[in-house]
C-alpha cells in the first residue's frame, strides 16, 4: 500500500502527486480510467478500472495471385487450364493481393472454444486458458496490440 498526501499548486488546486514510480509499480499508464473507493473513514483507495472486453470473430477470404507455366502442344492452351484446374501444375510465383472480411460477430468464450477445437483438432487438448491466450489478439482502450 502506498500512501500520498494531496498538495496545492500555485494556484491553490489541489494535486494528487502520483510520480513515475508509483505508475510504473501499479502498471498504470497515462490515459488510463481510476476508479476512487471512499471508504468513509477519510482515506480513500484508487484502482484502475478494468475495460470491459468481448471476443469478436472476424471470418476473411485471403486472395492469392498465382501463376502458373504449362508447355503444351501448339493450338492446346486449354489444356493448360484443365491442368491448372487439376492441381496438375507446378507454381510458377505467387502474391498475397489480402483478404476481404466476409463476416463478423461477437462470441461468448464457450462458442470460441467450441470453434477454436473445430477449426485446430490437434491442439484439443490444449489448456483452455493457453487456447485462449495464445490465439485470441487483444487490443487495449487505445486501440494498440497488447503484447
Amino acid at each position: 500500500m502506498t500512501i500520498v498526501t494531496i498538495e496545492k499548486d500555485e494556484n491553490g488546486e489541489l494535486i494528487l502527486p502520483l510520480g513515475d514510480k508509483i505508475f510504473d509499480e501499479l502498471g498504470w499508464k497515462i490515459g488510463d480510467t481510476v476508479e476512487w473507493i471512499d471508504n468513509e473513514d477519510g482515506t480513500w483507495i484508487l484502482r484502475k478500472k478494468e475495460m470491459e472486453t468481448e471476443l469478436v470473430m472476424v471470418e476473411c477470404v485471403s486472395t492469392f495471385r498465382m501463376r502458373y507455366v504449362v508447355e503444351v502442344p501448339k493450338g492446346k492452351k486449354e489444356w493448360a487450364l484443365d491442368t491448372v484446374t487439376m492441381n496438375e501444375a507446378e507454381e510458377f510465383s505467387q502474391e498475397h493481393l489480402g483478404e476481404q472480411i466476409v463476416s463478423h460477430r461477437v462470441i461468448d468464450r464457450e462458442e470460441y472454444l467450441q470453434v477454436f477445437n473445430e477449426d485446430n483438432d490437434y491442439l484439443e487438448s490444449w489448456e483452455d486458458e493457453l487456447k485462449v491466450s495464445k490465439f485470441v489478439t487483444k487490443i487495449d482502450e487505445n486501440g494498440d496490440i497488447v503484447k
